[in-house]
């Protein structure tokens, strides 16, 4: 199986580079097209297995998998500019936010499988929480996006009306973690925890927490019920976060982000 990624950018480079440590595509089958020199340089010096082009688009015709990794508004002309080199067994990929199904399949074949990918930044330590949405694609093929991009992470298969609010908590919800991660750093250092320290310890409580969340099988809210005795420091400093609005601010800020 042969992939041809257009566009050697972060997300187009990480997603290659995870397919090559896999064991699914050989990295000699990736192609990542780029624009400049030195991403390709860079593309090639990760890992000199890949072959990574500037400006060359021959291996489009080969490919099983296209993968558009430009951004949205590069989209429509980049397929439109190859649509003859892209026959109606290839499936078409797009990571591009806010493109649409139809979109991709109006600018292709018609009849062409496409597909649209949310990876999320760790991708590129295949971490990734990455949604899927497919149009014209039979089962097999919804399984094979699925789990090549499982290498990458965790991939989902979901409804294409869906993507927004997938993409709040995942795509932008990894800001919010990180934001969560600073905060609880910065009161480590407030009550005399050094910061680095502080990092180190809310990393690993919150690897801790995941952990425990998906070994047991269970709610958040069960969990905490385990370290919050009456009377005791948990709760009141779970209690002054609720009266600050934690809950209702993460709320309120997935709902904005979803649009």
């Amino acid at each position: 199986m042969k992939i041809t990624i257009i566009g050697g950018g972060n997300m187009g480079s990480a997603i290659a580079l995870g397919l090559a440590s896999g064991n699914m595509i050989k990295a000699s089958d990736i192609t990542v097209i780029n624009r400049r020199q030195s991403k390709a340089d860079e593309i090639k010096q990760a890992d000199n297995r890949i072959n990574a082009v500037v400006n060359n688009y021959t291996s489009i015709t080969g490919a099983d998998i296209i993968i558009l990794g430009v951004k949205p508004w590069m989209i429509e002309d980049v397929l439109k500019t190859y649509k003859d080199q892209i026959n109606d067994n290839q499936m078409i990929l797009s990571v591009a936010a806010g493109i649409t199904l139809d979109q991709l399949s109006t600018w292709s074949n018609s009849a062409s499988p496409v597909y649209r990918i949310m990876p999320n930044t760790a991708i590129a330590i295949k971490q990734s929480m990455t949604f899927i949405a497919s149009k014209n694609a039979i089962s097999e093929q919804d399984n094979l996006i699925l789990e090549l991009f499982n290498e990458l992470g965790k991939a989902l298969l979901i409804e294409e009306k869906q993507f927004s609010g997938a993409t709040s908590l995942a795509s932008c919800g990894i800001a919010y973690a990180f934001r969560y991660i600073r905060a609880a750093m910065e009161g480590g250092v407030e009550i005399g925890i050094k910061a680095d320290l502080s990092k180190e310890i809310v990393l690993q409580t919150i690897r801790g927490a995941v952990e425990l969340l998906e070994a047991n099988q269970s709610h958040p809210e069960a969990e905490i019920d385990k370290v919050t005795t009456p009377g005791g420091i948990t709760i009141k400093g779970l209690n002054e976060m609720e009266h600050a609005g934690f809950t209702s601010a993460v709320i309120k800020g997935l709902k904005a982000s979803n649009v």
